[in-house]
């Protein structure tokens, strides 16, 4: 079975998704996911999505998911390089991904998670209600 590499810099984990995904692939994507941020304690995850051309309602949903579950692990998520197709397909759907960051590419996507991750470090980790 394949898998998406997932790189640990810092106290960060990178995405980058570079091939077509299906609803196996992001199913084991969250699950690796989530495995490596108990595992390395990781503040933060920039998802790099650049390479999407398309994504349907499920893999929609599993983003919002992935961010929601890394979220109660003690990590923000990021997601980075959404090509304009795609977001019309995700607003079309009816899907805000909600909890969701999102930045136009990594390095401000790195930027953002450095900021949110500085920012909870003053307020103690508090999580604010949505």
């Amino acid at each position: 079975m394949e898998h998406i590499p997932i790189l640990k810099m810092g106290e960060f984990l990178l995405v980058t998704i570079q091939v077509d995904m299906h609803d196996r692939l992001v199913t084991a994507l969250q699950e690796d996911l989530t495995d490596r941020i108990a595992a390395t304690l990781a503040r933060g995850v920039l998802i790099d999505i650049s390479s999407l051309q398309m994504v349907d309602s499920f893999i929609g949903r599993m983003l919002g998911n992935i961010a929601g579950m890394s979220r109660v692990l003690g990590a923000e998520t990021v997601v980075v390089g959404m090509q304009p197709s795609v977001a019309i397909t995700l607003v079309e759907l009816g899907l805000s991904l909600r909890g969701v960051r999102t930045a136009l590419d990594v390095e401000k996507g790195m930027d953002l998670l450095r900021a949110v991750v500085e920012q909870d470090g003053d307020d103690g980790g508090a999580v604010e209600p949505e």
